[in-house]
């Protein structure tokens, strides 16, 4: 029953976060994680430490490390993107990390297997493409460097 209730919370306050208030005349769902992103900077970490809950939650559970993983990389993209002025307003209203959370740990208490078996894939595949990322800056960063190199020696 505690994990019931443990849920229970949880999805309520992904709710409070993340979809609390429609914006009227739109199908917009809006929540204190986008308003708190109003203040820059100490919005988004609070926002992002009030997300922790869910994530303890899973914790207690017993998730695995890879779900727990998957759950912190979407907090921590909500509150690094959600930094950004402007954009990372508009990115808070769109990115609705808590109710992924909270789906993703409904969705393992139903088939543990299953979302820890795609949760392991999604990881490989975030790391390979941060690799991909990580190999064309530098590729980049070289090729500038020798064009830059003959423009000197010209």
């Amino acid at each position: 029953m505690i994990e019931n209730t443990e849920i229970r919370r949880a999805r309520a306050l992904a709710r409070v976060l993340d979809t609390a208030v429609g914006v009227p005349g739109t199908r917009i769902r809006i929540g204190l994680d986008a308003i708190l992103g109003l203040v820059p900077g100490a919005g988004d970490i609070v926002a992002g430490a009030l997300s922790g809950y869910i994530v303890l939650v899973a914790v207690r559970r017993g998730a695995p490390a890879v779900i727990i993983g998957r759950m912190l990389a979407n907090i921590g993209i909500d509150t690094l993107i959600g930094s950004v002025p402007v954009l990372g307003d508009i990115f808070d209203v769109a990115f609705k990390s808590n109710v992924m959370n909270v789906e993703l740990l409904e969705r393992y208490a139903a088939q543990p297997a299953a979302v820890e078996t795609r949760s392991r894939l999604l990881g490989w595949l975030f790391i390979a493409f941060l690799a991909l990322l990580l190999a064309a800056v530098g590729v980049l960063g070289f090729l500038g460097a020798r064009l830059i190199w003959r423009l000197l020696t010209a």
